[in-house]
C-alpha cells in the first residue's frame, strides 16, 4: 500500500472530526442569529436560513453514516453492533429535535423558544459527537470504504 492509500484510510477519522467541527460551527451561527434576532425587527428570515442550513447539514451527515459508514464498520467489527445501534438511536432523537426546531422557525417562535431548541440540540449533539469520536475514530483510521466523503459524512 502506498503512502497515498494509507493517507486515504487515515483520513476517515480526520474527516469525521472535521465534519463534526463544521456542524458545531453551523450550530454556533444559528445560536448567534437567535441572539442577534432579539434586537432585529424581523429576525425570522436570517434565522430561517441559518437553521435550515444547519438542519439540512446535520440530517445529511446522519443519513450518510446510517446508510454507508455504520454498515461498513459493522461488517468488520461486529463487536460494535450495540454502540452502532446507540448511535443510530441518537440520530433518530436528533432528527426529532431538528423537526421541532424547524417547526418553531416556521411558526416564527420567539427568540427565547428558538434558543431553547438550539440549546437542547447542542447538548445532545455534543454528547453524541463525543461518543461517536471515542468509539469510532480509531476504527475509521483503518477503514477501507470506497465512497465519497460527502456520501458518507454529509454534504459539508
Amino acid at each position: 500500500m502506498g503512502d497515498g492509500e494509507k493517507a486515504r484510510l487515515v483520513a476517515w477519522g480526520r474527516e469525521m472530526r472535521a465534519v463534526h467541527d463544521r456542524l458545531r460551527g453551523a450550530l454556533r451561527l444559528s445560536q448567534e442569529a437567535v441572539v442577534a434576532g432579539r434586537e432585529l425587527p424581523d429576525p425570522g428570515r436570517e434565522l430561517l436560513l441559518f437553521c435550515h442550513g444547519f438542519c439540512s447539514a446535520l440530517d445529511g451527515h446522519h443519513r450518510g453514516e446510517d446508510a454507508l459508514l455504520f454498515p461498513a464498520i459493522e461488517a468488520t467489527h461486529a463487536d460494535l453492533s450495540v454502540q452502532l445501534r446507540k448511535l443510530e438511536q441518537d440520530h433518530a432523537m436528533i432528527g426529532t429535535l431538528l423537526a421541532g426546531l424547524q417547526s418553531a422557525v416556521s411558526r416564527t417562535a420567539s427568540p427565547e423558544v428558538l434558543g431553547q431548541h438550539l440549546d437542547g440540540l447542542a447538548a445532545i449533539m455534543e454528547s453524541h459527537f463525543g461518543f461517536e469520536e471515542r468509539t469510532l475514530v480509531a476504527i475509521l483510521d483503518r477503514l477501507e470504504l470506497d465512497a465519497t466523503v460527502a456520501d458518507v459524512l454529509g454534504p459539508l
